[in-house]
């Protein structure tokens, strides 16, 4: 008896030793649908992980953006795991904030995922954030309402069309807008569809010496095609309209078509959650003929900051999140259409897939076609299609996109707008040193 009652003591003090150690790792995310689905699943991650315990920190896109930025950049060392995006990766390896993702697990495979994603999410030839999903943007569009204008979408519409049609889809009577597109300030809100669809109309926003191009014509046509569009076709309050506002109201029906990130496929085709499920159609975004289609290129990516004192457990989470076996989970459970697009060939070629999900050749083929090391027609001295990949643009594309957002609210007019694009970007690269 004296023994049995020594070992089953010496078991449960292992147990309360094992749970005094296991480690609670505290993740930032944004509160988009995939990332939600994604909390929802980890008691998968736990089962094979029984010493870690999972935090959420889940904030609107600007919010998780200004506090992971503050928190890496002063060591401040809140967060074990944090979602960010392309935009941020190669900036923050370069300063050393991020650690190598070299220990993600012998069969996570990091060959399989797309080069176009990886490539933006690498630094010297390593892989600093491994993408949870990747994404382009297109055009998203309501097959009866566009029946219905007497038009046929074509695959690689110009914009000409998308106006023509935003126009005669718009039905103010029935609460029906032609388009929904992104008005919300933000860099990574209503200026990355702005400095997508500019490159497609011959815009840049710096020449080859780093002077800002707000002052040209080209940029001039984008800001008036978009603010005239809106207010013919789009709706209310677009201004305060990004990603997830633009998402309800096309789910709702109220939106003849949506240019925005193609993740949003698998949402508004979603009987569940959208009320025009089965009348949803997929074009490439749009062109003017110079070469360039209106079109992103971003990941939603896992990053583990090198200030972590949790270095271990980050990585076993950031390499079941981002794994072939998540995709595998998720489809379980929710259907192959809604598994995490964009990240890795070999989705692409499961016929499972190809069949749950009709909008996964346009998918591929939209983000195939962002080329962040050439985006626009005239050459430019940075990399990045929807953003300019230098730690300067965060601030400066926010308040660019405040101007803009303005513009659309009818606050100033473009011309102002633009004036003032240009003064501010002139003194912020001349302060920073770009331009001598």
């Amino acid at each position: 008896m004296k023994l049995t009652t020594l070992i089953l003591g010496l078991c449960g003090a292992s147990a309360l030793a094992f749970a005094a150690h296991a480690e609670t790792i505290t993740i930032a995310t944004v509160n988009n649908g995939d990332m939600i689905r994604m909390q929802k699943l980890t008691d998968d991650f736990k089962a094979k992980n029984p010493g870690i315990d999972l935090q959420w920190v889940t904030l609107e896109e600007n919010v998780l953006r200004e506090r992971v930025t503050t928190d890496i950049a002063t060591k401040g060392g809140q967060y074990d795991v944090m979602t960010i995006g392309t935009y941020e990766v190669p900036i923050w390896a370069k300063q050393q904030w991020l650690l190598p993702l070299d220990h993600l697990g012998a069969d996570y495979d990091a060959a399989d995922i797309i080069p176009a994603i990886a490539g933006g999410l690498s630094e010297g030839g390593k892989l600093y954030a491994a993408p949870f999903y990747g994404e382009s943007s297109f055009v998203m569009y309501r097959k009866d309402l566009m029946e219905k204008a007497g038009l046929t979408m074509p695959e690689a519409p110009t914009w000409e069309f998308i106006g023509e049609a935003a126009r005669k889809m718009t039905d103010r009577a029935n609460d029906i807008n032609g388009i929904c597109l992104r008005g919300k300030a933000g860099w990574g809100e209503n200026m990355a569809f702005l400095t997508a669809m500019s490159n497609s109309f011959g815009a840049r926003w710096f020449d080859e010496k780093w002077q800002p191009q707000f002052d040209q014509p080209e940029w001039k046509a984008t800001l008036d095609f978009y603010t005239k569009l809106m207010a013919d076709a789009g709706p209310q309050g677009a201004s305060s309209n990004g990603f997830n506002e633009n998402l309800a109201l096309f789910q709702q029906g109220k939106c003849g078509m949506w240019i925005d990130a193609t993740v949003a496929a698998s949402f508004v085709s979603d009987p569940k959650n959208s009320t025009v499920a089965d009348k949803v159609g997929y074009a490439l975004a749009p062109d003017n003929g110079l070469g360039k289609r209106g079109n992103w290129l971003w990941a939603w990516s896992l990053g583990i900051p090198a200030g972590t004192q949790k270095a271990e457990a980050a990585q076993k989470f950031v390499a079941w999140a981002t794994s072939k076996g998540y995709l595998d989970l998720v489809a379980s459970k929710e259907g192959w259409a809604n598994v995490p697009p964009g990240t890795r060939s070999s989705l692409y070629a499961n016929p499972e897939y190809q069949k749950a999900a009709p909008f996964a050749k346009m998918t591929l083929d939209s983000i195939n076609s962002a080329d962040p090391t050439k985006p626009t027609v005239k050459p430019v001295p940075y990399v990045g299609v929807q953003f300019v990949a230098i730690p300067e643009f965060q601030g400066l594309g926010t308040t660019v996109g405040q101007l803009f957002s303005a513009a659309l609210a009818g606050q100033m007019s473009v011309d102002d707008a633009l004036a003032q694009a240009q003064q501010v970007s002139v003194r912020e690269m001349t302060r920073a040193g770009y331009i001598k």
